[in-house]
């Protein structure tokens, strides 16, 4: 029988499990400078590995990490037609990479020049389909336009090109493709309620979708969810997504980025059983988890109780994903969630826990420890009470003998109530002291 003070046997597996006082200190945490971002950009195609590579400029505060990400978007962009995008990052470069590194002004007038021509052809063409009523010539002149907006950086005359085919699609092939034109753009623009109304447009279509468009689909949503901080339910559809997705969604989100935003938001919202039976032993999501090993490790070491290597890993990986376009804003919430998820889980088997063996577990301070406590006690996410004086923290746990005897006398009173009034009943048949029907009372 345990008694406060005593720490049960769960106690030894923690300290097994590098929970005790005598873990060693984690490893200094990957610095912005460690960043391979040649091969980070490689994951990505199109306009999305431009935006990423500017993020990562405008936020890594390493010189050299911001240059050779100009100078990897300026080579992409003089292979594109974007002479915004050009203007922008030739602005930002401000001459610290040479004279080859410099806004090119006779491609921007070469761009521009080929650009006003074409535009002046599409739209002529389709002014002829109009006029003729040729449905789909019409679909596919408008699809045309939107991406001639996109490839010149004019999302938002984009955007109204392709939402302008919803009238000209006559096939839930049409329908899908103008669903997964507009969340593209729609992604870039930050539009995300747009993003979610049309995967369900796409998921609501009569014929059976591809494979490929489900996991873009799912992945799609996953991305809007998130960004309106809705993490259960982007979590599930992260680990939903099917791994047909492979590389054929790079112009919005790499598999890699998958296996991160779904882990943590599963980590941050989903309770254990379902850590246990979507993540885990879900053998789909872990085809995402295997790329990033990271990852896959701090999901194991969260579901097996080991905090502190856990929160270790997540400390690594933080540096690189503040520099993510899509997770940069929600990292802190996320990794806060986690934290308490993981100091909740920590005091449940015990009756008393040591404060300091705690603190050392999570890498914290007694005081900061004592804070996050009584926060969660507070919030009544914990049912416990700190000893400050001792440093020490008793759990609450209900009188499961008490509340036991207590339903048991609660049974056996109404089981003797109802005796007794079946015996009443019985005796009043046996002596006629019963009234018929139509019976007068007397």
């Amino acid at each position: 029988m345990d008694v406060e003070g005593e720490v049960p046997a769960a106690a030894a597996a923690a300290v097994a499990n590098g929970l005790g006082g005598g873990a060693e200190p984690s490893p200094a945490p990957v610095s912005a400078e460690q960043l391979d971002v040649e091969a980070y950009a490689a994951q990505y195609a199109g306009r999305t590995r431009l935006a990423r590579l500017l993020f990562i400029a405008e936020r890594c505060g390493v010189e050299a990490v911001e240059l050779e990400a100009l100078r990897m978007a300026y080579d992409e962009i003089k292979r594109g037609e974007d002479t915004l995008f050009h203007r922008d990052v030739a602005l930002k470069i401000n001459g610290r990479l040479g004279p080859q590194y410099a806004l090119d002004q006779a491609w921007v007038d070469s761009i521009n020049r080929r650009a006003e021509q074409r535009k002046e052809k599409l739209e002529s063409e389709l002014n002829g389909y109009r006029t003729n009523l040729i449905k789909e010539s019409i679909r596919m002149g408008y699809n045309d336009i939107g991406d001639f907006f996109y490839a010149h950086g004019q999302l938002s005359d984009a955007f109204k090109s392709y939402i302008r085919t919803r009238d000209y699609c006559t096939t839930s092939k049409h329908i899908v493709q103008m669903c997964m034109n507009v969340i593209l753009v729609s992604i870039e623009l930050g539009q995300f309620p747009h993003v979610s109304n049309y995967v369900s447009k796409a998921e609501q279509t009569p014929d059976p979708l591809d494979p490929i468009i489900v996991a873009k689909l799912r992945a799609a949503a996953g991305l809007a969810y998130l960004a309106t901080k809705k993490y259960k339910l982007a979590a599930r559809k992260f680990v939903e997504t099917g791994h047909e997705l492979g590389n054929n969604y790079s112009e919005v989100i790499a598999p890699q980025d998958v296996a991160v935003y779904g882990a943590l938001c599963a980590l941050a919202s989903f309770d254990r059983s379902d850590l246990k039976s979507k993540v885990i032993d879900n053998n789909n999501f872990r085809n995402f988890l295997e790329l990033v090993p990271e990852v896959r490790e701090l999901v194991n070491d969260f579901y097996s109780s080991r905090y502190g290597s856990c929160l270790e890993h997540l400390e690594k990986l933080k540096p690189n994903l503040l520099l993510d376009i899509h997770l940069n804003e929600h990292l802190e919430t996320l990794y806060m969630d986690i934290r308490h998820k993981a100091i909740i889980q920590y005091t449940l088997p015990f009756i008393s826990v040591d404060l300091n063996t705690m603190a050392a577990a999570f890498k914290t301070s007694v005081s900061m420890l004592e804070k996050e406590l009584a926060a969660l006690i507070t919030e009544n996410k914990i049912q416990a009470r700190i000893d400050s004086h001792n440093k020490i923290l008793y759990a609450r746990h209900a009188d499961q003998r008490n509340a036991t005897f207590q339903r048991v006398l609660q049974t056996g009173n109404e089981f003797e109530r109802d005796v007794k009034s079946l015996l009443l009943r019985a005796n009043l048949i046996k002596h006629d002291f019963n009234q018929r029907a139509g019976q007068r009372k007397m």
